[in-house]
């Protein structure tokens, strides 16, 4: 019989939840700088809207974490300062 060995994860998570989070990606959208970092957000979406929403990015020939960038700051603009122009 044969002995099991260390099982390799897929990925292996940072042991520090920042690092985790505030790592820059090789791979980063054309409007963000190396300098600059990413939250992650978690919401909750049925199986059904997760499905069309990955249709739809793929017909687009994007991803959907674009597609979802994009709607939310269309939707959620910098707030303007009393000068009227944005912070």
């Amino acid at each position: 019989m044969s002995t099991q060995g260390h099982k390799r994860g897929f990925a292996k998570r940072p042991s520090n939840p920042d690092d985790w989070v505030r790592t820059p990606g090789a791979d980063r959208a054309a409007s963000q700088t190396q300098n600059e970092f990413t939250a992650r957000l978690t919401v909750d979406v049925t199986p059904e809207l997760r499905g069309r929403i990955k249709i739809a990015a793929f017909r687009r020939g994007l991803t959907a974490a674009d597609i979802l960038r994009t709607l939310l700051e269309r939707e959620f603009p910098p707030a303007l300062d009393d000068a009227g122009s944005a912070p």
